[in-house]
């Protein structure tokens, strides 16, 4: 049963469907929460639902409410959040370790050493929390594919740059608020370019378009730029010498 604390809400979005949420900002416990609820409604196969998206602290679920009634569906759907506590359920299984290779530092990532110094960090404790982290992929937006990663810790609670950065290269690592972002395209930020990696987060011409989804694993591992520069010569399908390991 859901913990007293713990009381999410249901809402429709217009005509397009119901939104779950399970916090006023995003934490852990909402985000892992909104992925398992999500994946556990996914696994009834309620014809209604065309397909569902999670986001930070949330589960959608898009369901035509021209067409269907929304008090049955938000009764349906109290019942399964009343069935057990999200917040300490287990992730869903089959999900994907993504052990990717990036360069933290120097000309490829310029900014890492601001982004030390605002976590209170030498430039190689950074590097080695940003290795050493194992990251959720908390959700994917903003542009196709594009994970935003977390919880680093505590001390990486940084604040975004004041200005922008005119423009981040696609496999750019930025880091901000706890989290990192692996860009899927070259745009401009005001999160501080910490990393960059070869991984393409969309891949328009793949059986699987976007390779992340929301409760995979991310482990960045450090390599040099004559590595990264040795990936990217031969990187046709956009791997960027990750490796992939399904998790039971």
């Amino acid at each position: 049963m859901q913990t007293a604390s713990f009381v999410p809400t249901i809402r429709s979005v217009g005509l397009n469907g119901l939104l779950v949420t399970f916090g006023e900002r995003a934490t852990d416990a909402a985000n892992r929460a909104a992925i398992a609820f999500r994946a556990e409604v996914d696994s009834l196969a309620w014809p209604e639902i065309a397909e569902s998206s999670s986001t930070l602290v949330s589960a959608f679920f898009r369901v035509d409410l021209a067409e269907h009634d929304f008090e049955g569906l938000r009764d349906r759907l109290n019942a399964v959040l009343a069935s057990k506590d999200w917040t300490t359920t287990a992730l869903p299984s089959n999900r994907t370790l993504w052990t990717i290779p990036a360069v933290f530092g120097g000309p490829r990532a310029p900014q890492l050493a601001e982004a030390a110094e605002a976590a209170g960090l030498s430039v190689a404790q950074a590097e080695a929390a940003l290795t050493s982290t194992r990251l959720r992929v908390l959700t994917l937006g903003f542009a196709p594919g594009q994970p935003y990663l977390g919880t680093l810790g505590e001390e990486w609670n940084i604040p975004r740059q004041v200005g922008l950065s005119p423009n981040i290269p696609a496999g750019a690592l930025v880091a901000a608020v706890r989290q990192i972002c692996l860009f899927t395209k070259d745009t401009p930020t005001g999160w501080r370019h910490v990393g960059q990696s070869a991984f393409a987060c969309f891949r328009p011409s793949s059986t699987t378009p976007f390779p992340l989804a929301p409760g995979d694993e991310v482990q960045f591992t450090a390599i040099t730029d004559q590595e990264l520069a040795r990936i990217e010569a031969h990187n046709a399908d956009g791997a960027g010498g990750a490796l992939r390991e399904v998790l039971e």
